[in-house]
């Protein structure tokens, strides 16, 4: 049943992490020389793409140290 809180927990994480790479896209491309704007679904795409990556990876991780 932990499992289930867990993904519950992880929800507004989401939403939060989204805001935060949608607020911080333009100074960043700003400074790489990108012209691209970037929308809040947008932002929710790369942020979901990027905790597609790194799950595997905290699983492998939390896998080992038990």
């Amino acid at each position: 049943m932990s499992g289930y809180f867990n993904i519950l927990g992880a929800i507004p994480g989401f939403f939060l992490g989204s805001l935060f790479v949608w607020l911080l896209w333009d100074p960043v491309a700003t400074r790489v020389g990108w012209n691209a704007d970037l929308s809040y679904p947008e932002a929710m795409l790369v942020t979901i793409t990027l905790w597609l990556a790194v799950a595997p990876l905290a699983a492998v991780r939390r896998s080992k140290k038990l």
